[in-house]
């Protein structure tokens, strides 16, 4: 499942950094404290690994 924007890859790549034990959990704000919490590494993978060149900054709501 590819990232819907850039702030949600970003949110993942560091999700996906504390749940290897890159960095702190307790650094962890926000989307990327829940989705270390309620995702599996390879999700996590998955929304990181997405280019970013054509994704928006947000999700526009609608």
């Amino acid at each position: 499942m590819p990232a819907k924007s850039k702030a949600q890859q970003k949110a993942a790549g560091a999700a996906l950094a504390a749940k290897r034990g890159d960095m702190k959990k307790s650094e962890l704000k926000g989307a990327s404290r829940e989705m270390e919490k309620s995702m599996t590494e390879r999700e996590l993978e998955d929304l990181a690994e997405t280019r970013r060149k054509n994704l928006p900054e947000r999700k526009t709501e609608k």
